[in-house]
């Protein structure tokens, strides 16, 4: 595989609450590793905001997606936050993991100095990612718009009883669903929240969404894969006594009321996410599942 173009400055990105888990640790010490080998190095100005790390702060109008890396750490839900920043200015992202599961985490903090500059120098794998977007709308106006690269979840909100809502695809109606919610989820998302909910694994290459619901009410209710080019709405029932909730990648929540519409479509943007040459979907899997292995020699 031929390298690519060896990246000029770095940009770290770190989540506030993560401050105390190993991170600030880690920020300290990749700046001391850019600063032996010369990279620009900058932070966000969330970042800037929340970690006294000493270094000059770029706003998104002046990064550059001919030469600049965002380096995140903390673990996938720190790349989830990035990622908002990231497809705004097209600027590329890999993680450094200090959380938990880390599916999009890929280089460990004892492994900086050999595959995170490899990644600087230009050897690395890229792949998109795409996203969904929300719209909170009734017939008149719009109330809410956001983004997520995991999942967009309907949930009952302060509601103790299951929640009522119809769905359509590509304005063709699918069924009446009565739940604890519903959980449309990206490929990247498969093996998030909706995973727990007994969604499928879905490989992050395919153009698909999975819509899974949440402990439904009928028991012929499945998780559905669907084009990732469809377009989902639902529409809540006027016979749920309270407000619902719809939340992107697990924040961002907002309220939806009954008879009010939730729209869910793929964003036209897409994550630049980046891994080491060695890295391969399916041992993450087989690792951070636990899944079974053989020696294929014996």
């Amino acid at each position: 595989m031929m390298s690519k173009k060896p990246f000029q400055r770095v940009i770290l990105f770190a989540r506030q609450h993560r401050a105390n888990e190993g991170v600030n640790e880690t920020l300290q010490r990749l700046i001391t590793f850019l600063k032996e080998r010369h990279i620009e190095t900058f932070v966000d100005q969330d970042t800037a905001a929340h970690f006294d790390l000493h270094l000059p702060c770029l706003t998104e109008t002046e990064m550059d997606p001919k030469r600049d890396l965002i380096v995140v750490v903390g673990g996938d839900g720190s790349i989830l936050s990035a990622a908002r920043m990231a497809i705004r200015v097209d600027l590329p992202v890999i993680g450094i993991n200090r959380g938990r599961l880390g599916f999009l985490t890929d280089i460990l903090p004892q492994e900086i100095d050999i595959k995170l500059l490899a990644v600087l120098q230009g050897h690395y794998q890229e792949e998109s990612r795409f996203l969904i977007n929300a719209h909170i709308h009734d017939e008149q106006r719009a109330f809410f718009e956001g983004s997520a690269l995991n999942d967009i979840v309907l949930s009952r909100g302060s509601e103790t009883h299951l929640i009522e809502f119809e769905m359509f695809i590509n304005q063709q109606y699918v069924c009446h669903y009565r739940s604890d919610g519903l959980i449309i989820a990206t490929p990247t998302g498969s093996t998030a929240y909706a995973l727990s909910a007994g969604g499928p694994i879905m490989n992050p290459n395919l153009n698909a969404i999975v819509i899974v619901p949440a402990f439904s009410h009928s028991l012929s209710s499945r998780p559905l894969v669907i084009d990732g080019d469809a377009k989902i709405d639902l529409l809540i029932s006027k016979k749920n006594e309270t407000n619902l909730l719809v939340s992107c990648d697990g924040h961002e929540s907002q309220i939806v009321k009954p008879t009010q519409h939730v729209s869910i479509a793929k964003n036209t943007a897409q994550l630049r996410l980046l891994h080491p040459l060695d890295y391969h979907y399916y041992d993450t899997l087989r690792i951070k599942l636990g899944w079974q292995s053989k020696n294929i020699k014996d």
